[in-house]
């Protein structure tokens, strides 16, 4: 390692692997012990305190290194879990402590130290996973977004991450997701923030377990054939006195303009015009991708990035964009199999683009304007749906503008929204039924799919991270047969490419009818070069026993799907039998309709193989 080079990468804001040279390394100097270095360049003095040298702040003076701002010293016999913390002088000789910046696992909340952990030792045997993963552009991405201390608990504990390992992994591969998505495990002092407030941005939060356990936990997800994705947030981090704030008595990591520093969160902003902050930031991104194999990326609060304080009318934040460029054109060239994705409630252009392109280079964004527009419209009164029939298709007149993600994510369970099966309109039957009807919508939407936890057996009660799911649900049949339906829409989504090959192109959905706003019914299909997939949607509690809808193939379509078949808890009004096409009437947008039983409230899927042409035949 080049100490020149990376100290100038760091200072020119292009350090990506910044934690290969800053916090706590074993080393085989002088006999082998720990080599310490930090940033504090408006330090007078700067030493390294620990339970090794008694907490004194003489036993281990760091020197600096040249007028770089950079502090390093070697403490020898050092042995690993040693818990330390950085002994600062300010300018004007305040002592400050805090935890180090680039420290790879911490204390316990609520002590506060950092400790000392040989990153080298982890051990991995997923190289098949790793040769074969990509960002998944027309593959099937269903992921189940997880908040690690609350999916099951033992008692008032949360599980580790080896009992994540031992119960999670399999939950998941059995329901059919690909993908797990974990809310933020960096450390964090404060439980109430999920981790979305956090102190240490390369150490995996030790409620749960130590980093050689986290470690074994994705390298068993990938054996299983899961990915894991992990929330970061690059906007803003915690204020508690041992961590970035005022780290060497002034501001380093956050904006020295109080209005600019103050976040909505009562956190503050990183000052992400300064190149050493956007190093930390893209080193850390690019931790979790080196030292973890993390799959993707989920960066928080994107829209608090692209404008000053997330607020449209304070402008652009044009150093906060050419961070977001610059880290995501690194991350893309260093693990161009990685998914970035991207959180952003605004309407900026071009976040999935291409840097190259002038784009932000996000490969994903949440489509949070899909996810508000659907549920307002499922808690809708039946009787006025056809007066807000657009709020379902006004998705299909942007969708392919950027490669959108379709989340039903945590933040739809929380803060009184109620969850989804709660925010249903009807009696409680009527709001399975219709939540059965919005995920086969779901599902059927071009777009990846994201979906919390509790989600799939349909919990009434809002998420509370001080508590696990409500697993005792599936003991009533109702409940028990929701998450048969989502396992089951899981695995059809899986085994028919039509339903995601072609996501971001013109080529995979057509609308059959978006007009039928007086029966407020949806009809479109999905097709690739193999197959046609019908949906159609019931939004009232009128049935149909003869439902006339256009198809684009002539032929035996099949059932795939009702929502409102009685294994799921439904009504049985099906179409058990292949129905035969015949001819539509003149004029008819579609030379060829089926006549369909469509139950209240119901959601079918039919399906058909595309025959093949002339053409092909020779």
């Amino acid at each position: 390692m080049d100490q020149t080079k990376m100290i100038e990468a760091f200072h020119q804001g292009s350090g990506t692997n910044m934690y290969m040279f800053f916090g706590a390394h074993f080393t085989n100097e002088s006999g082998g012990g720990v080599r310490f270095t930090v940033y504090a360049p408006h330090a007078r003095t700067v030493s390294v305190v620990g339970g090794f040298n008694n907490w004194d702040i003489n036993a281990a003076r760091m020197e600096r290194t040249g007028f770089t701002g950079v502090w390093s010293v070697f403490v020898p016999g050092i042995r690993e879990w040693e818990s330390y913390k950085y002994y600062i002088e300010d300018r004007n000789g305040k002592p400050i402590y805090k935890a180090d910046p680039y420290a790879f696992y911490s204390e316990t909340r609520p002590e506060t130290a950092s400790k000392v952990y040989d990153i080298r030792q982890l051990k991995w045997s997923d190289g098949a996973w790793m040769k074969k993963r990509s960002k998944g552009f027309d593959s099937p991405i269903s992921i189940y977004e997880v908040y690690a201390g609350g999916w099951k608990r033992q008692e008032k504990y949360p599980y580790t991450y080896g009992m994540l390992e031992a119960e999670l992994i399999p939950y998941v591969k059995e329901h059919g997701y690909t993908h797990i998505e974990l809310m933020p495990l960096n450390e964090y002092p404060f439980d109430g923030s999920w981790g979305y407030q956090a102190s240490g941005y390369f150490s995996v939060t030790s409620r749960y377990g130590n980093p050689t356990e986290f470690a074994s936990f994705v390298n068993a997800c990938h054996k299983a054939g899961i990915g894991v994705i992990m929330d970061m947030v690059p906007v803003h981090f915690v204020k508690d006195d041992f961590g970035l704030r005022m780290f060497d008595g002034e501001p380093l990591y956050e904006y020295r303009k109080r209005e600019d520093a103050e976040s909505e969160w009562g956190t503050l902003n990183f000052d992400l015009w300064n190149e050493e902050v956007r190093s930390f930031l893209i080193s850390a991104a690019e931790f979790w991708l080196d030292i973890y194999h993390i799959d993707g990326l989920r960066m928080d609060a994107v829209s608090n990035l692209i404008y000053w304080g997330g607020n449209r009318d304070r402008g652009t934040n044009d150093g906060s964009l050419y961070f977001i460029k610059r880290m995501n054109y690194y991350l893309s060239k260093d693990y161009p199999d990685v998914m970035l994705i991207a959180e952003d409630s605004s309407d900026f252009p071009k976040v999935t683009w291409s840097t190259l392109d002038g784009g932000l280079g996000f490969d994903y964004k949440w489509d949070l304007g899909w996810m508000n527009d659907t549920l307002r419209y499922f808690e809708l009164d039946p009787v006025y749906r056809k007066y807000h029939h657009n709020k379902l298709t006004f998705s299909m007149a942007y969708f392919y503008s950027e490669r959108f993600l379709l989340p039903f994510s945590h933040d739809e369970n929380v803060h009184g929204k109620r969850t989804i099966v709660d925010r249903m309109w009807g009696t409680y039957e009527q709001k399975f039924a219709q939540a059965r009807n919005l995920y086969a919508y779901m599902y059927a939407h071009p777009g990846k799919k994201l979906n919390f936890m509790g989600n799939e057996i349909a919990t009434i009660r809002e998420f509370d991270e001080t508590k696990e799911l409500d697993w005792f649900l599936l003991s009533y049949p109702i409940h028990s047969a929701f998450q048969r339906y989502i396992t089951d829409l899981n695995k059809i989504y899986l085994n028919h490419p039509c339903l995601y090959k072609h996501d971001y192109t013109y080529d995979g959905f057509k609308w059959i009818d978006a007009d039928d706003a007086d029966r407020s019914v949806y009809s479109f299909y999905r097709e690739d070069e193999k197959e046609y997939i019908l949906c159609v949607l019931n939004m009232t509690p009128v049935s149909y026993e003869k439902f006339t809808v256009g198809v684009p193939q002539k032929g035996t379509w099949t059932e795939i799907l009702n929502s409102e078949k009685d294994i799921y808890n439904g009504c049985n009004m099906c179409n058990f039998e292949p129905i035969k096409t015949h001819p539509a009437a003149e004029g008819a947008k579609f030379d060829h309709e089926l006549d369909l039983r469509l139950a209240p409230f119901g959601a079918v899927w039919m399906r058909i193989a595309k025959r093949r042409s002339r053409k092909t035949e020779q």
